[in-house]
């Protein structure tokens, strides 16, 4: 059959069990936008390409599968740098389709060409210009695989309008054949041996839990491992309910806004098992005093993870679900032999220090019982009445990180943010594309802040058009707060271009103008009630603004290069400290 390599495309992904992608057409991609008419896949029409690409990460963030979006040529492909690079770092599996000017034309300046393929190659795991229609379903299926295996990432195919209008014999084979790309899946049995035999020799151990569970989808085994050896688990931001908080060997988020009792679990611990974690910065605060008594354990996927920032007592290269299941085969194979017992770690004393810990050591939220509302009160409340069933996706600053300290999360994938790049703006598409991937049973929540908000909500616009209902939460505070943060707390209060007016826009006239229903909260006693009628409608998307109290900040916190020794739970510790110095 005689088809178009604009036909292939569309072909291609529907062989590949795509059901959406979200795109923007343009001029060189035209040409796949006219047989997407007939595809057997929808299409999210996004208003910057920006949020197609966040779209696409919060789809695959939320399900698992690969997230897909299209757009055309030079500027639609350098709008999805941002994306791709946040995909790079929070290993999301997305492939980014990008239209490119005619083959004959590629090297000389033409309208609206640019080298995508040199612009993305060092924020992709794998990137390809196709050179001949021929070659357009061996592409869309060998980086979709790419995408999906191994640790997942980004990855890009490009694609000229030539190309795209020539005509190929149309074969479809779903084997995938990629020479020297083998990622590595079992661990070593030697090294998964070793590392049993070390958590039994421990006293202090703990279970570093990264981002990498969620990916993996290894919930239900890491729940079996650490409940069996009874083991405390610290889960990332980036693995937030991959082991249940409501668990009692759950001891909470480490790291630079980490709660107490975490930080000082990863300071105090003989022993890091470290499953899907890359010792990320803001987890290990000052590296050369992070866990100083602590052997380490490291399970990754990515070889290149282990030992690249800390050195490596048993290290174990493939899949966390699979090390997992090769390391419960063990202990089951023990217990029914009566030596389970065995491999416990004698870590009861240790237990009880960190449930100890998380009792003096609460979260402190001074909520006034009338008057203007706390970010932390919001947060709570947002939780209260949508629970557990719902997603919750933050945008980045300070209204992330009360939403992974102040929710309760209990399963992976229901929590969704950006964390290595940290990118302002990803909140409102990234919960559009969650909530096509969850489908109408399952609410989604964006928790965003005033800033990040004002980045991207005009994809408020896809969602209405495509009905799909998502709740959009804006805690407004009026001001770029964790800048204004680090300005209140190392620039002397000096407070520089952070002020952004709570009426500019007026988010209930921009609901209105969305023709969508917007609710404001601005007292406590408005909150149960506002948010109970926001919560009712659940046929098309809601806007819900707080106006919360502006000099609220985040705490606990580690400061940026500081060991986590230092870790500070209130403003008052921190102004103590200063005028402790001060006088020293």
């Amino acid at each position: 059959m005689e088809i178009t390599g604009a036909q292939a495309v569309m072909k291609s992904l529907e062989a590949l069990g795509v059901d959406v992608v979200f795109g923007y057409p343009g001029g060189a991609i035209l040409p796949a936008y006219d047989p997407m008419i007939e595809a057997g896949f929808q299409h999210v029409l996004v208003r910057h390409e920006q949020g197609a690409i966040h779209m696409a990460e919060g789809y695959a963030h939320a399900t698992g599968r690969v997230g897909v979006c299209i757009v055309t040529s030079g500027p639609a492909a350098t709008n999805l740098v941002t994306g791709l690079t946040d995909a790079m770092m929070d290993s999301v599996p997305v492939l980014a389709i990008t239209g490119q000017v005619a083959s004959t034309a590629i090297g000389s300046d033409a309208f609206q060409e640019a080298d995508v393929t040199g612009i993305t190659m060092p924020i992709t795991k794998h990137n390809e210009l196709v050179e001949s229609v021929e070659r357009i379903p061996e592409a869309i299926k060998e980086a979709f695989y790419v995408a999906r295996t191994g640790r997942p990432g980004p990855v890009l195919v490009d694609i000229p309008k030539d190309i795209l209008n020539a005509t190929l014999t149309w074969n479809w084979d779903d084997r995938v054949e990629l020479a020297g790309y083998r990622p590595t899946v079992r661990g070593h049995s030697k090294m998964v041996r070793e590392a049993l035999e070390l958590i039994a020799t421990a006293t202090k151990p703990v279970i570093y839990a990264g981002g990498g569970l969620v990916r993996a989808g290894a919930d239900d085994e890491l729940f079996e491992f650490a409940t069996r050896l009874e083991l405390p688990v610290v889960t990332t931001l980036m693995a937030r309910g991959v082991f249940p908080d409501t668990h009692e060997l759950a001891v909470g988020m480490p790291g630079m806004h980490g709660h107490y009792a975490a930080v000082r679990a990863f300071q105090e611990t003989d022993l890091l098992v470290t499953l899907g974690a890359r010792f990320d910065d803001r987890v290990t605060g000052q590296l050369a005093t992070f866990a100083p008594h602590a052997k380490i354990i490291h399970v990754d996927v990515d070889p290149a993870e282990i030992g690249k920032n800390r050195p490596v007592d048993v290290p174990i290269v493939g899949d966390v679900k699979v090390v997992l299941e090769q390391l419960n085969e063990v202990l089951g194979a023990k217990a029914a032999a009566g030596e389970l017992e065995r491999f416990k770690p004698d870590a009861a004393a240790w237990r009880e220090h960190l449930a100890q810990l998380r009792r003096e050591h609460p979260l402190r939220v001074e909520q006034p019982h009338e008057g203007v509302v706390k970010p932390q009160t919001a947060i709570q409340a947002i939780y209260e009445q949508w629970g557990d069933e719902a997603v919750y996706v933050a945008g980045v600053g300070q209204h992330q990180m009360w939403a992974s300290q102040h929710i309760p999360y209990t399963r992976g994938r229901q929590w969704i943010n950006s964390g290595g790049l940290g990118t302002m703006g990803f909140a409102v598409p990234a919960a559009i594309g969650a909530k096509v991937g969850v489908g109408p049973d399952v609410p989604v929540v964006a928790i965003d802040g005033d800033g990040c908000f004002q980045m991207t909500f005009q994809e408020i616009a896809a969602a209405v058009q495509h009905d799909i209902p998502v709740v959009f939460c804006v805690i407004n505070n009026g001001f770029l707060g964790m800048v204004r943060q680090w300005q209140h707390l190392f620039y002397d209060d000096r407070l520089s271009q952070v002020a952004l007016p709570q009426d500019l826009p007026d988010l209930l006239k921009l609901a209105d103008a969305y023709g969508i229903p917007g609710f404001r909260v601005q007292t406590i006693d408005e909150l149960e009630t506002t948010l109970a009628k926001a919560a009712s409608i659940t046929d098309q998307p809601v806007l819900v603004e707080f106006r919360v109290d502006p000099d609220e900040m985040v705490f606990p916190m580690v400061p940026a290069g500081a060991s986590n020794d230092e870790l500070i739970e209130s403003a008052e510790e921190w102004h103590a400290r200063v005028a402790a110095a001060e006088q020293a």
